[in-house]
Protein backbone atom coordinates (compact mmCIF):
# COMPACT_ATOMS: atom_id res chain seq x y z
CA UNK A 1 0.00 0.00 0.00
CA UNK A 2 1.03 3.37 -0.31
CA UNK A 3 -0.51 6.82 1.29
CA UNK A 4 -0.86 10.07 0.28
CA UNK A 5 -1.02 13.00 2.79
CA UNK A 6 -3.64 15.13 0.81
CA UNK A 7 -4.13 17.27 3.50
CA UNK A 8 -2.86 17.83 6.84
CA UNK A 9 -4.42 20.83 8.57
CA UNK A 10 -6.97 21.51 10.87
CA UNK A 11 -10.59 22.75 10.77
CA UNK A 12 -9.51 26.82 10.42
CA UNK A 13 -5.66 26.67 9.02
CA UNK A 14 -5.42 28.88 6.60
CA UNK A 15 -1.93 27.74 4.81
CA UNK A 16 -2.82 23.97 4.73
CA UNK A 17 -5.76 21.62 3.73
CA UNK A 18 -7.96 19.72 5.67
CA UNK A 19 -7.05 16.39 7.08
CA UNK A 20 -7.23 13.68 4.16
CA UNK A 21 -5.23 10.90 3.01
CA UNK A 22 -5.48 8.58 0.12
CA UNK A 23 -5.14 4.90 0.48
CA UNK A 24 -3.53 3.69 -3.08
CA UNK A 25 -3.51 -0.11 -3.36
CA UNK A 26 -5.50 -1.76 -5.61
CA UNK A 27 -8.23 -0.20 -4.57
CA UNK A 28 -8.24 3.15 -3.99
CA UNK A 29 -10.13 5.00 -0.63
CA UNK A 30 -10.03 8.37 0.56
CA UNK A 31 -10.27 8.81 4.14
CA UNK A 32 -12.22 11.97 4.67
CA UNK A 33 -13.16 14.56 2.58
CA UNK A 34 -13.41 18.30 3.81
CA UNK A 35 -14.33 21.36 2.44
CA UNK A 36 -10.68 21.83 0.80
CA UNK A 37 -10.19 18.56 0.07
CA UNK A 38 -11.76 18.25 -3.60
CA UNK A 39 -9.23 20.43 -5.08
CA UNK A 40 -6.19 18.47 -3.63
CA UNK A 41 -7.24 15.36 -4.83
CA UNK A 42 -7.88 16.56 -8.34
CA UNK A 43 -4.15 17.88 -8.55
CA UNK A 44 -2.78 14.22 -7.40
CA UNK A 45 -5.57 12.69 -10.03
CA UNK A 46 -8.55 14.26 -12.09
CA UNK A 47 -9.74 11.41 -13.35
CA UNK A 48 -13.58 10.94 -12.35
CA UNK A 49 -13.11 7.15 -11.95
CA UNK A 50 -10.09 7.25 -10.15
CA UNK A 51 -11.93 6.40 -6.62
CA UNK A 52 -13.35 3.23 -5.75
CA UNK A 53 -14.07 4.23 -1.99
CA UNK A 54 -14.64 7.13 0.72
CA UNK A 55 -14.51 6.63 4.50
CA UNK A 56 -15.97 9.13 6.61
CA UNK A 57 -14.88 9.45 10.15
CA UNK A 58 -16.97 11.96 11.87
CA UNK A 59 -19.83 14.39 11.20
CA UNK A 60 -17.61 17.53 11.31
CA UNK A 61 -17.54 19.69 8.30
CA UNK A 62 -13.70 19.94 7.52
CA UNK A 63 -14.36 15.94 7.05
CA UNK A 64 -16.93 15.82 4.70
CA UNK A 65 -18.23 18.50 3.74
CA UNK A 66 -15.97 18.12 -0.06
CA UNK A 67 -18.79 15.44 -0.80
CA UNK A 68 -20.75 17.70 -2.47
CA UNK A 69 -18.17 19.05 -5.01
CA UNK A 70 -16.20 16.01 -5.30
CA UNK A 71 -19.45 13.98 -6.54
CA UNK A 72 -20.73 16.74 -8.71
CA UNK A 73 -17.96 16.86 -10.40
CA UNK A 74 -18.02 12.97 -11.07
CA UNK A 75 -21.06 13.67 -12.47
CA UNK A 76 -20.13 16.39 -14.54
CA UNK A 77 -17.67 14.23 -16.00
CA UNK A 78 -19.65 11.29 -16.74
CA UNK A 79 -18.94 8.97 -14.16
CA UNK A 80 -20.23 5.13 -14.46
CA UNK A 81 -18.67 3.47 -12.17
CA UNK A 82 -20.18 2.79 -8.33
CA UNK A 83 -18.53 4.48 -5.67
CA UNK A 84 -18.37 3.48 -1.89
CA UNK A 85 -19.20 5.32 1.20
CA UNK A 86 -18.35 4.02 4.23
CA UNK A 87 -19.79 5.63 7.78
CA UNK A 88 -22.28 5.80 10.74
CA UNK A 89 -25.78 5.76 9.27
CA UNK A 90 -26.61 9.25 10.67
CA UNK A 91 -23.45 10.07 8.26
CA UNK A 92 -25.36 8.84 5.85
CA UNK A 93 -28.55 10.64 6.49
CA UNK A 94 -26.33 13.66 6.32
CA UNK A 95 -24.80 13.35 2.95
CA UNK A 96 -28.10 12.78 1.41
CA UNK A 97 -28.96 16.19 2.86
CA UNK A 98 -26.21 17.80 2.36
CA UNK A 99 -26.23 16.78 -1.80
CA UNK A 100 -29.95 18.25 -1.96
CA UNK A 101 -28.70 21.23 0.11
CA UNK A 102 -25.61 21.27 -2.14
CA UNK A 103 -27.43 21.25 -5.58
CA UNK A 104 -31.04 20.40 -5.21
CA UNK A 105 -31.73 17.83 -7.47
CA UNK A 106 -28.08 16.67 -8.17
CA UNK A 107 -28.52 13.04 -6.71
CA UNK A 108 -31.17 11.74 -9.00
CA UNK A 109 -29.23 12.85 -12.03
CA UNK A 110 -25.95 10.34 -11.06
CA UNK A 111 -25.26 8.11 -13.58
CA UNK A 112 -23.05 5.84 -11.25
CA UNK A 113 -24.61 4.28 -7.82
CA UNK A 114 -23.87 5.78 -4.58
CA UNK A 115 -23.31 2.59 -2.70
CA UNK A 116 -23.42 2.99 1.42
CA UNK A 117 -21.44 0.53 4.09
CA UNK A 118 -22.40 1.23 7.44
CA UNK A 119 -19.45 1.61 9.79
CA UNK A 120 -19.65 0.63 13.01
CA UNK A 121 -17.28 -0.15 16.11
CA UNK A 122 -16.29 -3.99 15.65
CA UNK A 123 -17.39 -4.36 12.76
CA UNK A 124 -15.49 -6.03 9.98
CA UNK A 125 -15.82 -5.26 6.23
CA UNK A 126 -14.40 -6.30 3.25
CA UNK A 127 -13.20 -4.21 0.83
CA UNK A 128 -11.94 -6.05 -1.90
CA UNK A 129 -8.31 -6.65 -1.07
CA UNK A 130 -8.74 -4.65 2.27
CA UNK A 131 -10.08 -5.38 5.17
CA UNK A 132 -11.40 -2.53 7.32
CA UNK A 133 -12.38 -2.48 11.41
CA UNK A 134 -13.46 0.50 13.57
CA UNK A 135 -12.96 1.97 16.76
CA UNK A 136 -14.30 4.49 18.63
CA UNK A 137 -12.41 7.71 20.19
CA UNK A 138 -13.47 10.57 22.18
CA UNK A 139 -14.48 13.48 20.42
CA UNK A 140 -16.81 16.15 20.28
CA UNK A 141 -18.98 13.92 17.43
CA UNK A 142 -19.19 10.56 17.27
CA UNK A 143 -16.11 9.56 15.51
CA UNK A 144 -14.52 6.05 14.37
CA UNK A 145 -10.96 5.17 13.91
CA UNK A 146 -10.07 2.73 10.81
CA UNK A 147 -7.64 0.08 10.43
CA UNK A 148 -6.99 -0.75 6.66
CA UNK A 149 -5.44 -4.26 6.67
CA UNK A 150 -4.01 -5.73 3.31
CA UNK A 151 -2.95 -9.16 4.63
CA UNK A 152 0.75 -7.92 4.20
CA UNK A 153 0.41 -4.24 5.83
CA UNK A 154 -1.48 -1.93 8.09
CA UNK A 155 -2.48 1.44 8.54
CA UNK A 156 -4.82 3.22 10.93
CA UNK A 157 -5.96 6.42 11.04
CA UNK A 158 -7.93 7.82 13.83
CA UNK A 159 -10.13 10.47 12.26
CA UNK A 160 -10.30 13.00 15.37
CA UNK A 161 -10.39 12.24 19.02
CA UNK A 162 -8.31 11.28 21.79
CA UNK A 163 -7.47 7.15 21.28
CA UNK A 164 -9.84 4.83 23.95
CA UNK A 165 -8.64 1.67 24.80
CA UNK A 166 -10.59 0.11 21.94
CA UNK A 167 -8.69 2.23 19.50
CA UNK A 168 -5.59 1.44 20.97
CA UNK A 169 -5.85 -2.23 20.46
CA UNK A 170 -6.68 -1.81 17.23
CA UNK A 171 -4.12 0.29 16.75
CA UNK A 172 -1.74 -2.25 17.81
CA UNK A 173 1.24 -3.24 15.67
CA UNK A 174 0.34 -0.76 12.80
CA UNK A 175 2.92 -0.31 10.23
CA UNK A 176 1.76 3.57 9.68
CA UNK A 177 -0.62 5.30 12.45
CA UNK A 178 -1.79 8.40 11.33
CA UNK A 179 -2.74 10.50 14.30
CA UNK A 180 -4.47 13.97 14.62
CA UNK A 181 -2.43 15.51 17.53
CA UNK A 182 -4.00 19.10 17.83
CA UNK A 183 -1.69 19.94 20.99
CA UNK A 184 1.56 19.30 22.60
CA UNK A 185 0.44 19.01 26.08
CA UNK A 186 -1.87 19.10 27.92
CA UNK A 187 -4.36 17.34 26.06
CA UNK A 188 -7.32 19.58 24.36
CA UNK A 189 -11.02 18.12 25.25
CA UNK A 190 -11.98 15.90 22.46
CA UNK A 191 -8.27 15.63 21.29
CA UNK A 192 -4.84 13.85 20.80
CA UNK A 193 -1.63 15.74 22.07
CA UNK A 194 1.83 14.71 20.63
CA UNK A 195 3.57 13.70 23.77
CA UNK A 196 0.85 11.37 24.93
CA UNK A 197 0.47 9.62 21.26
CA UNK A 198 4.61 9.36 21.15
CA UNK A 199 3.96 7.10 24.56
CA UNK A 200 0.73 5.62 23.26
CA UNK A 201 3.06 4.35 20.10
CA UNK A 202 5.85 3.03 21.79
CA UNK A 203 3.67 0.60 23.65
CA UNK A 204 1.61 -0.85 21.04
CA UNK A 205 4.42 -1.16 18.93
CA UNK A 206 3.41 1.34 15.73
CA UNK A 207 6.13 1.43 13.24
CA UNK A 208 5.66 4.78 12.45
CA UNK A 209 3.37 7.49 13.78
CA UNK A 210 2.26 10.56 11.58
CA UNK A 211 1.34 13.46 13.23
CA UNK A 212 -1.73 15.60 11.48
CA UNK A 213 -4.24 17.78 11.98
CA UNK A 214 -1.43 19.75 14.37
CA UNK A 215 -3.37 23.31 15.89
CA UNK A 216 -2.19 25.64 13.68
CA UNK A 217 -0.06 28.16 16.08
CA UNK A 218 1.52 24.48 17.10
CA UNK A 219 2.72 24.55 13.95
CA UNK A 220 4.73 27.87 13.49
CA UNK A 221 6.88 26.30 16.44
CA UNK A 222 9.42 24.67 14.34
CA UNK A 223 12.00 24.46 16.36
CA UNK A 224 10.08 22.22 19.19
CA UNK A 225 8.59 20.19 16.19
CA UNK A 226 11.95 19.61 14.62
CA UNK A 227 13.11 17.38 18.54
CA UNK A 228 9.95 15.68 18.07
CA UNK A 229 11.13 14.05 14.55
CA UNK A 230 12.61 10.95 13.88
CA UNK A 231 12.18 8.16 11.68
CA UNK A 232 9.32 6.77 13.32
CA UNK A 233 7.69 10.05 13.83
CA UNK A 234 6.79 11.79 10.69
CA UNK A 235 4.90 15.32 10.18
CA UNK A 236 3.63 15.15 6.82
CA UNK A 237 3.33 17.70 4.56
CA UNK A 238 0.62 17.75 1.68
CA UNK A 239 0.53 15.73 -1.10
CA UNK A 240 3.79 13.59 0.76
CA UNK A 241 4.00 10.07 -0.12
CA UNK A 242 4.20 7.13 1.97
CA UNK A 243 5.11 3.71 1.01
CA UNK A 244 4.81 0.44 2.85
Amino acid sequence: MKIIFLGTGEAFDETLPNNSHLIISETRLLLDCGYSMPAQLWKYNPDPSFLDAIYISHGHADHYFGLPALLGRMWEEKRTKPIIIICREQIKKDIEKMLELGYAGIRQKFEFSLDFITAEKGKKVKLNELGLSFAPTIHSKPNLAVSIDDSKSKICYSGDGKYTKEAEQMYKGSDLLIHEAYSLEPEKPGHGSIYNLIEMAKKAKIKCLALTHLQRSLRKQKNRLKKIITKKIIVPQPMQEYSL
